[in-house]
């Protein structure tokens, strides 16, 4: 891959233009990664009040009702958000493990598997999600984990 870089006072915005014999994995995950922001914070609201939370300190992402939470080790904190644009924008340290909750990756510490088919996901706070069967494949190849990881 050859990188160039033009600096020229004419651009008023960044331009990123990519040139590529074809499609592939590697093009799709470059722009995945150009699209996502790299932001170490997200806003938190408990009442009237905002937080400024660390991504790395949150547990889950969940949904309950018309509500979108954020769960920490101290607090759980309503966000503006929907659920689908916090999927998006926290693509690289979340995935979606049923319909109404993300995870965060790194706070996983084991899984078990439960005669219904689902997963039980246990969290290094020693919280527990459930990981349903249809998020299942997505969840272990995010983790690297199985067959086909690739």
């Amino acid at each position: 891959m050859q990188i160039k870089l033009i600096i020229d006072e004419k651009y008023v915005e960044t331009e990123i233009h990519i040139h590529a014999n074809a499609y592939n994995g590697e093009l799709e995950q470059l722009m995945k990664n150009l699209k996502t922001t790299s932001t170490d914070v997200i806003d938190g609201y408990i009442q009237q009040d905002i937080y400024m939370l660390k991504i790395a300190d949150i547990y889950f992402v969940y949904s309950e009702g018309a509500k979108i939470y954020f769960q920490t080790d101290e607090h759980e904190y309503e966000s503006k958000r929907k659920l689908y644009e916090l999927e998006e924008l926290l693509e690289t340290d979340f995935v979606r493990v049923n319909k109404s909750t993300l995870v965060n990756v790194s706070k996983i510490v084991s899984m078990k598997m439960e005669r219904t088919g689902m997963m039980q996901l246990v969290m290094d706070n020693d919280t527990t999600t459930h990981a349903s069967r249809m998020y299942l494949k997505g969840l272990k190849k995010r983790l690297g984990i199985g067959r086909n990881v690739r």
